[in-house]
C-alpha cells in the first residue's frame, strides 16, 4: 500500500513551508544549522526549566523512594540505539507487574502484542498520569538533545522492545522504517497534528507515518520553528501522550 498525504497534511498552514523545503533529502543533509538550533534552544530550556524538573524529580522520589529518572533503549538515526531519558511515571516493579498482567489477562496480552501498550495501564502512578499528559516526563530528553542523540524536532523514537511490532507495522504500512533515516525528535509534525497518543490501529499508525514522512521530505528550519511554536498549543489540546 502506498502512503498519500492526508487533507490535513495539505492544510493551508503548510503552504508557507513548501517553497523552502529540502528536495527529498530530509534534515540529515543540513545538520549544522539544525544542530546549532538544537543546542541553543535545549540549553536555554534546561536552564529555565531546571527548577521544574528538579521539583518533579523530588516528588517522584518522595512517592516511593525510587529513582526519579530512568532510561530506555530507543531507535535513533539509521536504527542506531541510544538511552532515552524520562522521568519515571510507573511503579518501581513495573516489569514484574506487566508479566503478571500478561499472564492473567488474555485481552491485555493481545493488546500488548499488537501495540506494545496497555490502554488502561495499572502500572502508571497518579503523578505519572499527570506528567505524561503534560509531557513533563520528557523534559530529561533535553539532555539527549545536547548529547546529539535526539533533535528538538523529528519523528518520535520507538522503543527497541517494540521491534516485533515495528516489523508488523512495516508489513502493513509502506515506508515505516524510512522514518528512522533521520534523527528522532522530542516533538514532530505528527504530534502537532494531533497524533501524540500511542498508535493502536493500523489506520492510526499509517496517519502518523504519513506525517513523519511528510516532515522528512519537506524539512526546513522554518518548518522546525513552526512545529516548536505550535507544540505548546498541541499539549494543551491533547488527551494522550506517547
Amino acid at each position: 500500500m502506498g502512503l498519500r498525504l492526508t487533507d490535513q497534511s495539505r492544510h493551508a498552514e503548510t503552504a508557507a513551508f513548501t517553497s523552502t523545503r529540502v528536495s527529498h533529502t530530509g534534515p540529515g543533509e543540513d545538520t549544522s544549522a539544525k544542530r546549532a538550533l538544537d543546542i541553543l534552544i535545549a540549553g536555554t530550556a534546561l536552564i529555565a526549566l531546571l527548577p521544574l524538573l528538579a521539583s518533579f524529580a523530588l516528588f517522584i522520589r518522595m512517592q516511593d523512594g525510587g529513582k526519579a529518572v530512568f532510561w530506555q533503549k530507543r531507535y535513533g538515526r539509521n536504527g542506531r540505539t541510544f538511552n532515552c531519558f524520562k522521568l519515571r511515571s510507573m511503579v518501581l516493579d513495573a516489569g514484574e507487574r506487566l508479566d503478571e498482567i500478561l499472564r492473567n489477562d488474555p485481552d491485555a496480552r493481545a493488546e500488548w502484542e499488537a501495540t506494545q501498550k496497555l490502554t488502561n495501564d495499572p502500572r502508571i502512578t497518579p503523578l505519572g498520569h499527570f506528567i505524561r499528559k503534560t509531557s513533563i516526563d520528557e523534559l530529561p530528553q533535553l539532555f539527549n538533545v545536547l548529547k546529539g542523540e535526539l533533535s528538538l524536532v523529528g519523528p518520535r523514537p520507538h522503543a527497541t522492545k517494540a521491534k516485533a511490532a515495528d516489523q508488523l507495522y512495516n508489513d502493513v504500512v509502506d515506508g515505516y522504517f524510512a522514518r528512522h533515516r533521520v534523527k528522532p525528535g522530542i516533538t514532530g509534525w505528527a504530534q502537532v497534528n494531533g497524533w501524540r497518543g500511542e498508535t493502536d490501529t493500523t489506520e492510526k499508525l499509517q496517519r502518523r507515518v504519513e506525517h513523519d514522512l511528510y516532515y522528512i521530505e519537506n524539512w526546513s528550519l522554518a518548518l522546525d520553528f513552526y512545529i516548536l511554536w505550535k507544540t505548546p498549543f498541541s499539549l494543551l489540546k491533547s488527551e494522550n501522550a506517547y
